[in-house]
């Protein structure tokens, strides 16, 4: 993972346990947890995400630098 990704999540990580201290501060009912669990949930999506954008990116410019040598060596001949 490259470092935004990582930034990106430590974030996620952060606000959603300072969410889940304030739900907690009067007690922890059921539905705080459920809600800390949808929270966990939708973190996890968005950095399965950001990992998904980031190989994809990787694939694109992979190919781009292949098109770009396969051009090069045709104007050689």
């Amino acid at each position: 993972m490259s470092d935004m990704s990582d930034l990106k999540e430590g974030a996620r990580d952060a606000r959603t346990d300072v969410k889940e201290a304030w739900r907690n501060a009067d007690g922890e009912s059921l539905g705080d947890k459920v809600a800390t669990g949808v929270d966990r949930a939708k973190d996890k999506v968005a950095d399965a995400g950001d990992e998904l954008h980031e190989s994809v990116d990787d694939a694109s410019r992979d190919a781009a630098y292949e098109r770009g040598r396969a051009d090069e060596m045709a104007r050689d001949r």
